[in-house]
């Protein structure tokens, strides 16, 4: 993995997160525990700081940046989708952000919501919990209980998943 210092920047990683070794992570990144983060994700904290709560896994490609006075913060038991594009935003806890599905800066994601693959929430768009949003930041629907449990297990699911390849993968070329 390519974790860097820049200037007195440092990430801080807890030891039970799952990092894949070509992912990025740059300065003022705080990455919590049972955190797992993919192949190809780069994570740059260099204008302010990047956390990620705990249970949460930042899939293939993602891309986390953040401007002076944006900070981002990513929730326990959050699931970013392969080749998400967050900028300086809030994603609270439970919610599920789909593949290649771009949330600006200053955005503020609820509660346990699904923002579907390829959706685009524009700056400082506050989308309330329990929130299904589609295409450009439209609220389709409010999430039902069963919708909430399955982005639950799929969350668990990587936390496991992480689990597993730390002990299992092995580099053999």
């Amino acid at each position: 993995m390519a974790i860097y210092q820049l200037h007195n920047l440092i990430p801080s990683i807890d030891p039970s997160a799952y990092i894949f070794e070509n992912a990025t992570i740059i300065g003022n990144v705080s990455i919590k525990a049972n955190v797992s983060i993919w192949s190809h994700v780069s994570i740059r904290a260099d204008n302010d700081s990047i956390t990620i709560d705990e249970n949460s896994n930042v899939q293939e490609g993602a891309v986390l940046h953040v401007d002076q006075e944006t900070p981002m913060y990513i929730g326990k038991n959050v699931t970013i989708g392969h080749q998400a594009m967050l900028h300086g935003c809030t994603i609270q806890e439970g919610s599920l952000i789909g593949m290649q599905a771009i949330v600006l800066n200053r955005a503020v994601i609820g509660k346990n919501c699904l923002i579907a693959a390829g959706a685009i929430i524009p700056e400082g768009k506050i989308i309330p919990d329990n929130s299904l949003v589609i295409g450009v930041a439209k609220i389709a629907r409010t999430l039902s209980e069963e919708d909430i449990q399955q982005m639950q297990k799929g969350t668990a699911n990587y936390v496991e998943r992480a689990k597993y390849y730390r002990e299992y993968l092995k580099q053999i070329a």
